[in-house]
């Protein structure tokens, strides 16, 4: 069942996209090409009030704030092509495929417009292994509707749907995130057995994540994969990546206690408390 035809492992490797494949946000990327200011503040008013799931606030905008009414299919699809992207993403994708016994199939999962997403990654990953946010447009391709917000629990959904299609087990299911809209997802994957990552210091989603690892590159993520499912040593890692033309110069491994400490009251404060 979770096994290919040729006696692989068969993997899913799951990727959160803004933040974790790139260093913009998309929100603010759209904000700047159709010229609306304030789009951070607009976003910490929602999540203060908790009215959509975290990760959804800009499909929220895009249905409801007068100002992002105007966005079209066109502007997510020109967002896509100034997103920035972290470097070798379709490399990371096709060295999966090289690990011994093993096979991973890369998808991404994200709360970003899936138009900007396909369009950020075209050529890169295949269209038809990308989840975002879907929205539906009227005759005058003004958005009228949200079809799926893969952020909160719609990302277990989302990923839930992806392991049934192949199908397999939790405990071979991957999935890289950095921030606040990943916790759901990754508590189901630690819950099951599987691996999680985070490519980021917040502190929510590091107190969750299995490992955590920070880097400008997305091969760096091959790190953990290699050595939690493959078992294989820094030796053999190392070994692994000067066999495709690169060396891992810096890799310092730190644990970090995150803590705060204040004054113990008097004597005499705690008998009055």
């Amino acid at each position: 069942m979770s096994q290919t035809e040729s006696g692989r492992k068969e993997y899913l490797v799951i990727s959160d996209f803004d933040q974790t494949l790139s260093f913009n946000d998309s929100g603010i990327v759209l904000s700047e090409l159709i010229g609306v200011q304030g789009f951070e503040q607009r976003i910490a008013g929602l999540s203060r009030i908790h009215l959509v799931q975290q990760g959804g606030e800009l499909a929220y905008l895009v249905l409801h704030d007068p100002e992002f009414r105007r966005v079209r299919r066109e502007h997510l699809v020109e967002c896509g092509k100034h997103i920035r992207l972290k470097a070798n993403i379709g490399l990371l994708s096709r060295l999966l495929e090289e690990i011994e016994g093993r096979r991973f199939t890369f998808y991404v999962v994200s709360a970003a417009p899936q138009e900007v997403i396909q369009s950020a990654l075209e050529g890169i990953v295949p269209a038809e292994r990308i989840f975002g946010t879907q929205f539906r447009y009227d005759a005058t391709g003004e958005v009228d509707a949200i079809l799926r917000v893969p952020a909160g629990y719609g990302k277990v959904a989302v990923l839930e749907q992806l392991r049934q299609m192949v199908p397999l087990a939790h405990d071979r299911i991957i999935y890289i995130g950095d921030g606040s809209s990943d916790v759901h997802v990754m508590l189901h994957v630690n819950r099951l057995g599987g691996l999680t990552v985070a490519v980021s210091e917040n502190r929510y989603i590091t107190q969750i994540a299995q490992r955590t690892i920070l880097s400008e590159d997305a091969l760096s993520v091959l790190v953990p994969i290699l050595e939690e499912v493959a078992g294989w040593d820094a030796g053999r890692i190392r070994g692994f990546f000067d066999a495709h033309g690169f060396f891992v110069r810096d890799w310092e491994k730190v644990r970090t206690d995150a803590l705060t400490i204040c004054a113990a009251p008097e004597i005499g404060q705690r008998a009055e408390a």
